[in-house]
């Protein structure tokens, strides 16, 4: 990722809009409802972070894999002064 305003900075996102965009709201549409489209996102959502499949990190869906990363973390991060 690049600094803030920088050309690298906004890429992900707009990346992102744009799959989006392109499953869901073109592709389900047109919308009956404000609700139904947030339904969907939300729908997407879940999918894009728990179920797909990503192949660089081993055709393991993304929450895996944090998971994963997390767990093998095996020393707290301890603050200075706390106890």
């Amino acid at each position: 990722m690049g600094n803030a305003g920088d050309s690298y900075h906004n890429a992900l996102a707009e990346s992102v809009i744009g799959l989006f965009k392109t499953e869901v709201i073109r592709r389900k549409g047109p919308w009956k409802s404000m609700e139904s489209v947030e339904y969907a996102t939300l729908e997407w959502i879940d999918w894009f972070n728990n179920h797909r499949l990503l192949e660089p990190i081993g055709n393991i869906p993304p929450v895996e894999r944090e998971s994963a990363y997390y767990a093998l973390e095996e020393t707290p991060v301890l603050v200075a002064g706390l106890t």
